[in-house]
């Protein structure tokens, strides 16, 4: 998944960065509240991990301004702060969950792997392994698609962008967002490495394939849809 995570103490940014990433998980983090309000209003994400106490905007602020903005991605609070009435502010804020500081890293990971079920993206089966648009379906364990039963072999920079696009139907990813998000290191925004790679799901995907699913939006970049 790709994650939104706003703390500001580093510490224990850097311990529950660390165990998301040995789950596999994208995580974008950040460390003030206006910052992360941002990047949450302008970047598609399938979890929003928040801190309550930020510097400029809190994590109940945080939530109110995402819910107002239509999203509803899944949102998780984390607090030092355990009075009831702490905890019904945030959930009425408009959060999924909230857990209360200290906490053991397995719980988190649990309460996470459990929002991620209860909010599984379009098209996924009963337990979200498989992702489905069209006849092209993802499974997510075995990193294999499969197009009209035809069982499509992917290198992992094919399947980091196939997951990415098929989570999100519909939407429009610029070059620049995806090579954030497939890549984990720098490469120019000039770079045509998306296009090559689209090119190769293309082939793989679409061959002999009546529907083209995946789609160029001229000027911005690409995205993933069934007619």
């Amino acid at each position: 998944m790709h994650i939104l995570f706003v703390e500001d103490e580093a510490r224990l940014a850097s311990a529950i960065r660390r165990v998301l990433k040995e789950e596999n998980h994208v995580v974008d983090w950040f460390s003030d509240g206006e910052e992360g309000l941002l990047q949450a209003t302008t970047e598609p994400y399938d979890l929003l991990l928040l801190d309550v106490m930020l510097p400029s905007m809190d994590g109940y602020a945080i939530t109110r301004e995402v819910r107002a903005s239509g999203q509803d991605t899944p949102i998780l609070m984390l607090t030092a702060r355990d009075a009831i009435a702490d905890r019904v502010k945030g959930l009425d804020a408009g959060a999924d969950d909230y857990l209360v500081k200290p906490f053991a890293l397995e719980e988190l990971l649990a309460r996470v792997r459990a929002l991620t079920r209860r909010n599984r993206p379009p098209g996924a089966d009963g337990d979200g392994n498989v992702l489905r648009i069209g006849d092209l379906s993802l499974n997510l364990r075995t990193r294999e698609a499969d197009r009209q039963g035809r069982k499509i072999e992917l290198t992992a920079r094919e399947f980091s962008l196939l997951e990415l696009m098929m989570r999100h139907p519909g939407q429009v990813f610029t070059r620049s967002q995806l090579l954030d998000r497939a890549w984990s290191y720098e490469i120019s925004a000039e770079s045509n490495v998306v296009d090559i790679y689209i090119h190769y799901l293309r082939n793989k995907i679409e061959r002999d394939a009546e529907e083209k699913l995946i789609k160029t939006v001229r000027g911005v970049g690409y995205a993933i849809r069934s007619a």
